[in-house]
């Protein structure tokens, strides 16, 4: 007998994906070679500003396997369009934002270091490489503005043809009101605060293989939304959708930089229906440190008014954005809209003043990464918190407390229009406190210190917004003939396990072995979606596998009836198979399914939540500061989080940690450097670009959830997971180091502190005074 309940939602069902990915036997796009494929190489600026004088291509082309070389002005001339720009967002006078024409090979001008001017290919890799080499390209070095300063100095060389190097701006609040709370507020606190450029880093590079098949296009590539990669391939090239698949097997990490398509995407693309053979692309390490879409990159002017009692009166938030050389119109949004969303976070704040200017430089361009504008907006929001206390003298904990939203005010709408649907962020950070021990700091503290070591506590109290904005899901379902029961969604798998969640789900409602079911992804011929981005994947994908799951079952119920010659009401459906209630009649659900014109039992399905999900948490670090190196060690992570409802905690719990990680390695470790004379990348490759490494994982975290605050948006009552750990491991580390300072007499440091906390950051920073 069957026990559904041992693989259904709630279990700690091992992930379905492991076996395979374990055995090496995980299908990635450079897995995939079919007969007389080619590859490509591109050739890169290596200048950050230059015009392009001209390319002679002769050489590469007669160079031995070389089957084709494209430059930028051949492509612009046959009326290749260029990149989509951001739209619904306006400069300070009024007018569309501004960018330059982002080509998929530049054309007249290259405007950061590594820009792909020309492509070629060839029968074999080397070849391609060579060929490479023997493109000519003539330059015209033009200046550079790679930093905030130069890129908006009143002389700044312009990226394109605006009056200056502003994107776009936004202004949010009253910034009257806020200025006369500052005026007359008891405590004010001050903080400019840095969210350092990061590379959005994945095991597995961007990948690509396109090829023809049937008369059609097939694109076989590494990314988190297939069916958008599919709408730019087809709009850039002319073709109509039905001409065009797009194919995603096992992704090795997406953390949001593999949403949409790039230009070398559209590169290959183009070359393999060229050429009408396969063509593929697998970017080498320093390609993707180059080209691909970097993280955060803020400057903020950070403020926050409280009265003698701590509560806090008005937030003021002036920030700088570096979009990079070619604003997206996500790298726009994420800073100059969805961080904003959440930047008054778990506190009830209703007076602000906000406001946020994207930047040009020719830099590569920033876009999504995990958590995307929300870990900079906690980062200011716990700073300001923390440095709040230290200037008030209030307990931090204490003043958090007294501003907390409380659930009496669900559904609670913020400053920026944003409603909460629930929350109880009291509740969450006292049982966060709890389990970290808060209250027995200080006996660690001693052991550390008899070491030698400055011991820091530190917290962050937050929320986020999850799910894209994008809340619909489709899916179809099929019940086989073999008893399978195959579910397609258009959600992708990027190593987060979201295929044994998706599985559970259906156990829930078939009751079925885990055995027998099976989630299909990343086909745009059997589904198309928005894909996975925003932790949307469980709350939309989810909710419409669950539903389209139960229509399928109705569906089925009917069909047995009349298959048994039975009322429908008369029916009980049980593990697999439908029983006439008070007889021996039944019929199993293959059986059903064999007997159908097509074989198969099948629906379509789409299920929409009414709002995004608020996931928050309390996140508690420890850290030990040598003061003697500046070396800053994390030796305790505790985490309590409301994410709704758990399908499979294991997942969630590999989530959060996961997601801590790299919220520890921006504090610590990570920067991306630019030379500012330059623009050359100085942190091109991991010899210089520094990452948490995986052996600091155990032991290290003790992570809850609280189950009892489920959403109210889906139909699973879930929140987002996916980049929460992310968003609250950031600040709870620099407040620990900061703490670790302040209680070794050196509060003074504490405004100054800029991640990453390197030792030698650290070191010269404590020399002071």
């Amino acid at each position: 007998m069957v026990n559904p309940t041992k693989f259904g939602s709630g279990q700690a069902v091992q992930r379905l994906e492991d076996t395979q990915l374990l055995k090496g036997a995980g299908v990635y796009a450079n897995d995939i070679t079919p007969d007389g494929q080619t590859r490509l190489c591109f050739v890169r600026s290596p200048y950050a500003h230059a015009r392009i004088v001209s390319i002679d291509t002769s050489a590469a082309e007669a160079m031995p396997g070389v089957r084709l070389v494209v430059t930028g002005a051949q492509l612009k001339a046959a009326g290749m369009k260029p990149m989509p720009r951001p739209v619904n967002f306006t400069r300070a006078d009024g007018t569309p934002a501004a960018s330059p024409d982002r080509r998929i090979l530049a054309a007249d001008r290259v405007r950061y270091v590594g820009e792909a001017v020309a492509a070629v290919v060839a029968d074999t890799e080397e070849q391609a490489r060579n060929a490479a080499e023997a493109v000519m390209v003539e330059f015209e070095e033009l200046p550079c503005a790679v930093t905030f300063d130069d890129a908006l100095k009143l002389d700044a060389p312009l990226l394109c043809d605006a009056p200056d190097n502003r994107v776009a701006e936004t202004r949010y609040g009253d910034a009257a009101a806020t200025a006369q709370a500052f005026s007359q507020a008891a405590h004010v606190v001050q903080l400019d605060i840095t969210n350092q450029r990061l590379v959005a880093l994945t095991i597995e590079p961007r990948s690509v293989l396109a090829y023809p098949e049937q008369g059609r296009l097939v694109v076989r590539m590494s990314t988190q939304m297939p069916t958008g990669v599919r709408t730019l391939v087809c709009d850039l090239l002319g073709l109509p959708t039905s001409q065009v698949r797009v194919v995603v097997g096992d992704v090795g990490g997406g953390f949001g930089m593999k949403t949409g398509a790039y230009p070398e995407d559209l590169v290959v693309a183009y070359a393999a229906h060229t050429l009408q053979r396969p063509v593929k692309w697998i970017a080498d390490r320093s390609e993707d440190f180059l080209s691909s879409a970097h993280g955060r990159d803020v400057s903020v002017k950070a403020g926050l008014a409280l009265d003698a009692q701590g509560k806090i009166l008005a937030l003021r938030i002036d920030t700088l954005a570096n979009v990079g050389a070619y604003p997206s119109m996500t790298g726009v949004a994420i800073q100059l809209l969805i961080g904003p969303w959440v930047q008054s976070s778990v506190y009830d704040i209703q007076l602000i003043d906000f406001h946020f200017v994207g930047v040009l430089s020719n830099t590569s361009p920033t876009g999504a990464y995990r958590g995307a504008g929300r870990p900079e907006a906690i980062y200011n929001m716990e700073r300001l918190m923390d440095e709040a206390a230290r200037k008030s003298g209030i307990d931090r904990i204490e003043l958090r407390r007294r501003n907390m939203i409380a659930p009496s005010q669900m559904p609670y709408k913020n400053p920026m229009g944003q409603t909460y649907d629930t929350g109880n962020f009291a509740s969450i950070m006292d049982q966060g406190l709890a389990q970290a021990q808060w209250d027995s700091f200080a006996q660690r503290a001693q052991k550390s210190a008899q070491r030698g070591l400055w011991r820091g506590l530190g917290v962050a109290t937050f929320l986020e917004w999850t799910g894209g904005n994008a809340l619909e899901e489709n899916v179809h379902v099929q019940v086989l003939p073999d008893g399978v029961i195959e579910v397609f969604t258009a959600v992708n798998a990027m190593g987060q396990g979201i295929a044994t969640s998706l599985a559970q789900l259906v156990v829930d409602v078939f009751g079925v072995p885990l055995s027998q079911v099976r989630i299909v992804m990343g086909d745009t011929d059997r589904g198309n979606g928005f894909g996975s981005a925003g932790s949307r994947s469980l709350f939309t994908g989810g909710s419409a596998v669950s539903v389209g799951a139960k229509q399928t079952l109705d569906k089925a119920q009917d069909l047995a009836a009349q298959a048994l010659e039975a009322s429908s009401q008369d029916l009980r459906y049980e593990q697999g198979a439908f029983h006439v209630v008070g007889t021996d009649l039944k019929i199993g659900l293959a059986e059903l399914a064999a007997r159908q014109p097509e074989q198969r039992i099948e629906l379509n399905s789409t299920t929409a939540a009414t709002g995004p999900t608020w996931p928050n948490g309390c996140h508690v670090c420890e850290v030990e500061l040598d003061p003697q190196t500046g070396e800053v060690q994390v030796v305790s992570y505790t985490s309590m989080n409301d994410v709704g409802r758990v399908v499979n905690p294991i997942i969630v719990r590999g989530q959060l940690d996961g997601g801590a990680v790299q919220g520890i390695g921006q504090a610590l470790l990570e920067d991306v450097v630019y030379d500012p004379e330059t623009g050359q990348l100085l942190t091109g490759s991991l010899m210089d670009y520094a990452v948490p490494h995986a052996d600091i994982m155990p032991g290290l975290f003790d992570t809850h959830t609280d189950e009892s605050i489920p959403c109210k948006n889906n139909v699973l009552g879930v929140k987002g997971v996916g980049e929460l750990g992310t968003i609250g491991a950031t600040p709870a580390v620099v407040n620990a180091v900061a703490d670790a300072l302040a209680r070794h007499g050196r509060a003074d440091l504490s405004p100054q502190l800029q991640m990453p906390l390197t030792p030698y950051r650290l070191w010269r920073l404590m020399q002071q005074g």
